[in-house]
């Protein structure tokens, strides 16, 4: 029968790839120890990958709290990764009061919505009905803290100007801490505890679910002024919420801001803020900033790892080449070309480097989504990053097979049907 050239160029991959399975089967110890290497490296690669993937859908849904065109100011920021000599920077600023926040309010002619809040304790919510562990989060507000922080309401209302002016003893909840302490009913006009102390619920939230199957709403909200001064705190640093009116007038926004805020806290010109001011996507480009350099940096690790394999498998393949010289002898005698040689080695390695690659995609993704499960999150399979490894296994494979398999191919056929 005769074979068009691409369907004999197909017939002779396969018997190629038939030949190298059956060659890798023959000696499994060997071939098993040979690609440790392999996997070693395409692990060290894909379980980085993971575990870094589902740190951002992580990240990336709880930084998504802020609303549209929303923009906050710390004392503190958001995300550090300096050591304890950057702290210390930060730690000798100015706290930002209510006093600060009220300025912004009154000032900031460009925002919408302007809100203040502070973040309490953690605490414990008691009802007639329910008491729940100490681990509530306390929230004080105001009332553009709600379209700042994209909330919306179930039922009931949200706060008021009057329940922050008169620091009411009033509260709204968050869907799952609603849920949990009133299950057989509305919470709205329902008097509950927090931490021992009485408040009316006014309202409770749409729920928003989250990373943490819905612990992000598990807290409640009290006006501002009640938190500053039932809980003593006045010396704490708060957050300014700040919403602009559209993308257009965002970067005008986020200016005026940073001049009503420099002059309340008299910073010199020229001087840098001691304040930050950071949004979602400020948030999300600093920690891709920070992954990308680990990233960076377990790609080189991993790309010694895969050389040493490379390495490993042009020795061995060397060493099958002298084994099976007058088995390439015969070969060559009954008709065997230089190219069909050179494949079946080349195929060879190439193989060997793709059973260590699947395996390593495998166990890297189970350990990349080991901290997904811990954190009771979904997980995540990279796709880019598993196309990448195998890739990069292949041309391992193919750079490293080639000279042995060149010299395989070059063998004199009839020295080669003498050799024992």
């Amino acid at each position: 029968m005769k074979f068009h050239k691409p369907d004999k160029l197909l017939a002779e991959t396969v018997e190629s790839f038939t030949m190298a399975i059956n060659a890798l089967a023959a000696h499994k110890l060997r071939s098993a120890l040979t690609l440790l290497g392999v996997l070693i490296g395409v692990f060290s690669i894909i379980v980085v990958m993971t575990a870094m993937r589902v740190l951002k859908n992580r990240v990336e849904t709880d930084m998504s709290r802020l609303g549209s065109q929303t923009f906050a100011v710390r004392k503190w920021p958001e995300i550090q990764f300096g050591g304890p000599m950057s702290w210390e920077k930060y730690r000798r600023r100015k706290d930002i009061s209510l006093a600060y926040g009220q300025q912004v309010q009154n000032k900031a002619t460009l925002a919408v919505n302007v809100g203040i809040e502070g973040n309490f304790w953690g605490g414990q919510v008691e009802t007639r009905y329910k008491k729940t562990p100490p681990t509530v989060q306390l929230l004080g507000e105001t009332v553009g803290s709600f379209p700042a922080r994209n909330w919306s309401l179930a039922e009931g209302r949200g706060l008021v100007d009057g329940d922050v002016d008169n620091a009411r003893d009033v509260c709204v909840l968050g869907d799952t801490l609603a849920r949990t302490v009133f299950p057989l009913g509305s919470p709205v006009g329902e008097r509950l505890l927090l931490n021992g102390i009485h408040y009316t619920v006014v309202g409770v939230l749409e729920a928003k679910g989250g990373a943490t199957e819905g612990e992000q709403d598990n807290f409640a909200i009290i006006p501002i002024t009640t938190a500053l001064n039932r809980y003593g705190r006045r010396t704490m640093s708060l957050t300014i919420l700040v919403q602009a009116r559209d993308a257009a007038s965002y970067d005008d926004t986020v200016e005026q801001v940073r001049g009503i805020l420099r002059v309340a806290r008299k910073v010199p010109p020229g001087a840098e803020d001691d304040f930050e001011l950071y949004s979602n996507d400020s948030l999300i480009e600093q920690f891709n900033n920070f992954t990308r350099a680990v990233r960076i940096g377990v790609g080189v690790v991993s790309s010694i790892a895969l050389l040493a394999a490379g390495i490993g498998i042009m020795n061995i393949m060397l060493v099958s080449v002298t084994e099976r010289t007058r088995e390439i002898g015969i070969r060559r005698a009954v008709g065997a070309k230089r190219r069909n040689i050179m494949m079946q080695f080349i195929m060879e390695a190439v193989v060997l480097c793709e059973i260590g690659g699947v395996i390593g995609v495998v166990l890297g993704i189970l350990g990349g989504n080991a901290l997904a499960w811990h954190m009771k999150i979904p997980t995540v399979v990279p796709i880019d990053s598993i196309v990448l490894g195998l890739g990069i296994c292949s041309v391992v494979g193919v750079i490293f097979g080639t000279y042995p398999a060149h010299k395989a191919a070059n063998l004199d056929p009839i020295e080669s049907l003498r050799y024992e």
